[in-house]
């Protein structure tokens, strides 16, 4: 009997050998895609920037500073990367289902038979009954489904791809925190910048003020010009409340990307800096890269994948489910003769489960399977469709807010030589304060829009670095199920 148990595994061996899996192999989707994006790139690349490191390419060492502080620290990250932990243990065990199982048992018993149970009213005229007897056994079992027609080897493939789509939707986060920080980042220096673009301007209105207010002394201007003037300047007061509103808010928002309290590391950023520099972009590789580069896209594959094996799983219900058991044990009423050969007990067993009269619910099951892969199927597809708006729409933003920029800083530069001519004038006597209060005014929005639109290309930028799937190394990272 020992020899049997023994050849048990081989024999399931060579019929798992034999076998074959139901159901669909995968097969990755034809997708058509240009060769180029539709918007090109706003400038050829000058320098070579690296794409799993972008923010380096902005040439701020705060930016890259707070960058990899959010990707150590974020705590939407260590959650995705615990769901990988997760899914990953999830397919251990779907691939725990395709091994044998096995088990030990041990037990020592003192009974006190009742006489007045049936066993013991019959016991009770039998010769030789004994009231009180010990029991003991030990043994050792194992079972094992043999997988004949793949339907637990379909139903790892899904596990492995529903990994597979984690460890993806993981990388898809750390894209996000890592733009996300940038862009908070980058609203930070926008707002010192509008704020110091105010105060200069509060400056001035001070200034214009006291001017006024001389000549009013003197006879030479109304009443009416100082008061206007006075109104000009609260109107300035009043528009840097906001703007530090929004600086504290984008302070706060770094602070929770990276991972700690708002009001953490606020005193890194007090001291303003200027703007970072815009970085190029190259785009050679086209949307087709996009298939490897994009971890939502990654993920949405995978996520097909699963779907695809769940047919072959629901598929294998029409197939009969085979399995073996044994049992290797000793059993006695005396301790001492336990392991002995009579008190040897084996046992040899096959098993067969056939849902033959239930075809009916597994026609509805694949049913089911086949439609939750179309389903994802479509998801894959429009994955691969966003991912091409995002590029287009961010590459198309971040052309136009550069040219933009261009525009303004030629806007400004005139502003200020008419608003200086203007104030000459009123000096002179050659204009009046509504000239000088006009090119004030118009200068001080041309500024703000000015630094507001260095800061949207800026932001543009990393919309696009986003939209490439910037930000993580895909070697190894993420491997496609084998086909």
């Amino acid at each position: 009997m020992t020899q049997n148990l023994a050849a048990a595994p081989a024999l399931a061996l060579s019929l798992l050998a034999s076998a074959c899996a139901v159901g669909p192999n995968y097969q990755r989707p034809q997708v058509a895609l240009t060769k180029a994006y539709v918007t090109p790139a706003p400038a050829p690349a000058t320098q070579s920037v690296a794409i799993e490191t972008w923010w380096d390419g902005f040439g701020d060492p705060m930016l890259t500073k707070v960058v990899q502080r959010a990707l150590a620290q974020n705590l939407d990250l260590a959650q995705a990367r615990s769901r990988i932990l997760q899914s990953r243990a999830v397919a251990r065990a779907a691939g725990a289902a395709l091994l044998p199982q096995a088990g030990a048992s041990g037990s020592a018993a003192s009974v006190d038979q009742s006489m007045l149970s049936p066993i013991g009213e019959i016991g009770n005229h039998l010769p030789g009954f004994e009231r009180h007897y010990d029991d003991y056994a030990v043994g050792a079992s194992a079972s094992w489904e043999i997988d004949l027609f793949g339907g637990l080897r379909r139903e790892r493939e899904a596990a492995l791809a529903g990994a597979k789509a984690s460890e993806a939707t993981a990388q898809a986060v750390r894209i996000s925190v890592a733009a996300d920080a940038a862009d908070a980042y980058l609203q930070v220096r926008a707002y010192q910048a509008r704020l110091e673009v105010a105060r200069r301007q509060l400056r001035t209105q001070e200034d214009l003020v006291a001017l006024v207010d001389q000549r009013a002394h003197e006879g030479v201007a109304p009443d009416r010009d100082l008061n206007t003037a006075k109104a000009a300047l609260d109107g300035v007061r009043a528009a840097i409340p906001p703007l530090q509103a929004g600086l504290e808010a984008e302070e706060n928002r770094l602070d929770v990307l990276m991972g700690a309290q708002p009001g953490t590391y606020r005193a890194e950023l007090e001291a303003p800096a200027a703007l970072p520099a815009t970085p190029t972009l190259s785009i050679a590789d086209g949307p087709a890269d996009l298939l490897r580069r994009r971890p939502d896209v990654l993920a949405a594959e995978q996520r097909l994948v699963a779907a695809n094996a769940q047919i072959g799983a629901a598929v294998s219900d029409y197939y009969p489910k085979v399995s073996i058991s044994g049992l290797l044990g000793f059993e006695s009423l005396d301790g001492a003769r336990l392991f002995t050969d009579l008190g040897e007990e084996n046992q040899l067993a096959g098993g067969l489960r056939w849902r033959l009269f239930d075809f009916g619910r597994v026609d509805a099951e694949v049913a089911e399977a086949k439609g939750a892969k179309a389903e994802a199927l479509a998801a894959y597809r429009a994955s691969i469709l966003k991912a091409t708006e995002d590029v287009e729409n961010a590459l198309s933003d971040l052309t136009q807010q550069q040219s933009r920029t261009v525009a303004l800083t030629r806007q400004v530069g005139e502003l200020t030589l008419a608003r200086n001519q203007a104030q000459s004038a009123y000096e002179g006597g050659a204009v009046s304060l509504i000239e000088v209060r006009d090119a004030d005014r118009d200068l001080l929005a041309a500024s703000d829009q000015l630094v507001r639109a260095r800061a949207d290309a800026d932001r543009a930028a990393v919309a696009a670095y986003r939209a490439l799937g910037g930000g993580w190394r895909t070697e190894g990272s993420v491997r496609v199920a084998a086909r």
